[in-house]
Formats: structure tokens, C-alpha cells, sequence
């Protein structure tokens, strides 16, 4: 049961929030943020538990009320170190489950902690008993994987459309596609889609940005009904996009659909950091060369410096497997310590016939003839929704 259940402790104090971590040391899933972190980590942790621990400088109780707006199936549990009434009062008021003051209450919170998990495990599993029974898609709500590499031509838009397409064909899934690459677009080639709307038309509501907004501004692709918020494909309003309205973009949509899948350019900026660091999953495209490789190398430096989580959270797609490469896939496994997610076939004759109509790779469900390359990505996509 503990493995299943997600605990964030929010804190600015690291001697209590270490002090807290031994307490749930049995614990697998158990992320540790500030009060400055709760507004960015919240929406892309998710967790099911969250221990808010007193601080002197913000406020308990509108952290409590963010968190309620963002997550408002996580149980809040407050932890004190005074005996403050006026305090304890405002938080109680603010929608806490529980609350104990320490190091007087140390006992009664080791005592109470079996009953609290018992309690979070109960109500995530009625929610995903109703999920089932309303036939609504809910084991991915929420998730936003981003499709990079650092090196161009290597089929990431190609790779992330057609998953995009097929996850929405292969599930009851509620899935929005978010083509970031800012100057060129190249989304509504693969989706055949014409359309001179693009989120860009979203920043003048980014404040009060909600999925109404959204899905006004979005296209549908129209085999599968995907929705689609196209690139602006404009340098200069990419310059003119304000910092942080990407992560503003994600997170509304997070809270909108099962999955949001996001198509990054090559270039490194303040709006492709936004999204990898909004990601749950980020799909690194990988060809069979050298300079894929080497650039796969200096990626990882770069998102290391950059302080881009990837361990847990990176994985390798390889694209354009044949006979013909001098590099196999078992031989990537030797040079890389990321998981392969996926391996794609060549499929030059069966892609290139489509790209040059623009026409998408899927045109129904249970369609039977599929080429090569979209009977991989529909392996792929069965597999991560069963």
C-alpha cells in the first residue's frame, strides 16, 4: 500500500522537513519542496498526501487554499511547533485534515500515521473504482510528456505526433498535442491541419487562462478528435512571449486533460525549460550514429547544469532501426544508463508517402494496414495504456 501512495513535505526549514522524512522513512514515493516550490512542483508532483510544515515567513493557510485549487483530492496534514491558536484556527478553517504539534505530539503522529494512509489509500481507490465505472480515463490524468532531442532531423515531431494520435485512437483518454516549436511549426503537416490560430492568441487571457480558453483556441484533428494548440510560427512573437507563460499554458492543461503532449524545438529557452520542467516523462529521440550519441552527451550536460531532473524521468525512444545501421540498439545499452522506452523501424517508403500528403499516419480505431512505422508506435501506445 505504501508504494502506491505519493507524499510531498512542504517546508523551509530543512532540519524539520529531514526530521519529518525519518518519520515516513518507509516510505518510497516522498518528495521534499519549499513555499517558494509549492506554485511550480505541485501540479507536476501530484501527490496524494502533503505535510505542510509551519513556516515563519508565509502563510499556511493560503498555501492550503493553493493547494486545494490545484490538488483538490490531496489530504493536508499540519505540521505546528507552537501552540498557536490563532494559527492552528486559520488552518483548520482553511480545510486541513489533521494536525499535530511537535516534538510534544511526536508520539500521537507515529500512532495516527497508519490511520492516515489507510485513509488516502481508501479515497484514491474509490476515485479510481469511479473513474472505471463512469468509463472515464483516469490513470494518466494529468501527465505531460515532452518529445526532445538536441539534435534536429531526428524525427521528434513525426515520433510525438503519431503517438499523440494514436494514444487518443487507443484510449478514452482526454489528450491535447502542444507543438512548442516557436518560429517553424511543423505539426500541421503531419496532423493535416490549416488553421492561422496558435496558443500565441492565449496571451492575452494567460491570467485567467481555463480550459474554455483552451479548447477555443485549439484545433481537432478530424480522424481522431485530437485537440491540437498549434505553434504561432513567427519569430517574432515567440520573442514576445512572456516569461512563464508556458508553464502557466501546462499547468491549465494538466488540469484539463489526461494527457498533454508537448513537441519541443531543438534550441535550449526560457519557454523549452518551462516544459521540461513541468514533464512527468521527457522522450528522448535517439538515431543509430555517432553525432546522436555524442549529442545525447552534451544534452545530459546541459540539462545538468541547467538542473533538469532526469533520473526516473528520461527515457530513450530510438528511431529509424535497420540493418543497415553500424550502431544496434544493444550496443546504446552499453553507452547510456536511461531506459529505451520504444524502438522504431526505417520505414522511409511507408513515412515519406504520408509526409508528402500530408495526411496523419492513423484514419481509425481498428484500422488494419498500418506501415511499419505506426504498427510501433501503436505497440508503444498499447502498452503504456493497458
Amino acid at each position: 500500500m505504501s508504494a502506491e501512495i505519493k507524499i510531498l513535505l512542504v517546508g523551509d526549514q530543512e532540519q524539520s522537513k529531514n526530521h519529518l522524512r525519518g518519520v515516513l522513512n518507509s516510505f518510497e514515493k516522498v518528495d521534499l519542496i519549499s513555499y517558494r516550490d509549492l506554485k511550480t512542483e505541485l501540479d507536476r508532483l501530484a501527490p496524494d498526501l502533503i505535510f505542510l510544515i509551519e513556516s515563519d515567513d508565509e502563510s499556511a493557510a493560503d498555501a492550503i487554499e493553493y493547494i486545494h485549487v490545484v490538488n483538490p483530492m490531496a489530504l493536508v496534514v499540519f505540521i505546528a511547533f507552537s501552540q498557536n491558536f490563532d494559527v492552528l484556527k486559520s488552518v483548520m478553517r482553511a480545510g486541513i485534515k489533521d494536525f499535530f504539534v511537535l516534538p510534544d505530539e511526536n508520539a500521537m503522529l507515529y500512532g495516527r500515521l497508519d490511520s492516515i494512509i489507510q485513509m488516502v489509500y481508501q479515497r484514491k481507490k474509490q476515485l479510481m473504482e469511479t473513474a472505471v465505472t463512469s468509463q472515464s480515463f483516469k490513470r494518466g490524468r494529468g501527465k505531460i510528456y515532452s518529445f526532445y532531442s538536441g539534435k534536429g532531423g531526428s524525427g521528434k515531431t513525426l515520433i510525438s505526433s503519431a503517438f499523440a494520435q494514436t494514444l487518443k485512437f487507443e484510449s478514452t483518454a482526454q489528450v491535447i498535442y502542444i507543438d512548442l516549436n516557436l518560429h517553424y511549426g511543423g505539426a500541421e503537416a503531419f496532423l493535416s491541419i490549416t488553421s492561422n490560430r496558435s496558443f500565441a492568441d492565449l496571451m492575452p487571457v494567460i491570467d485567467e487562462l481555463n480550459e474554455s480558453h483552451i479548447r477555443n483556441v485549439s484545433q481537432v484533428e478530424k480522424l481522431s478528435k485530437l485537440e491540437v494548440l498549434l505553434s504561432p510560427r513567427d519569430a517574432e512573437i515567440a520573442e514576445h512571449l512572456p516569461e512563464g507563460f508556458i508553464a502557466r499554458l501546462l499547468r491549465t492543461c494538466r488540469r484539463s486533460y489526461d494527457f498533454v503532449i508537448v513537441d519541443l524545438p531543438v534550441a535550449m529557452n526560457i519557454h523549452s525549460y518551462a516544459a521540461l520542467e513541468e514533464s512527468d516523462k521527457i522522450f528522448y529521440i535517439l538515431n543509430l550514429d555517432t553525432p546522436s550519441i555524442n549529442t545525447l552527451k552534451q544534452v545530459e550536460g546541459l540539462f545538468q547544469r541547467l538542473g533538469i531532473e532526469t533520473e526516473g524521468r528520461m527515457e530513450i525512444l530510438i528511431n529509424q532501426v535497420g540493418k543497415e545501421n553500424e550502431i544496434k540498439p544493444s550496443d546504446v545499452k552499453n553507452i547510456i544508463t536511461y531506459p529505451i522506452a520504444a524502438k522504431f523501424p526505417r520505414d522511409f517508403k511507408g513515412v515519406q508517402a504520408h509526409i508528402n500528403k500530408s495526411v496523419p499516419f492513423r484514419k481509425e480505431a481498428n484500422e488494419k494496414k498500418l506501415i511499419p512505422f505506426a504498427k510501433g508506435i501503436k505497440k508503444w501506445v498499447v502498452q503504456m495504456v493497458e
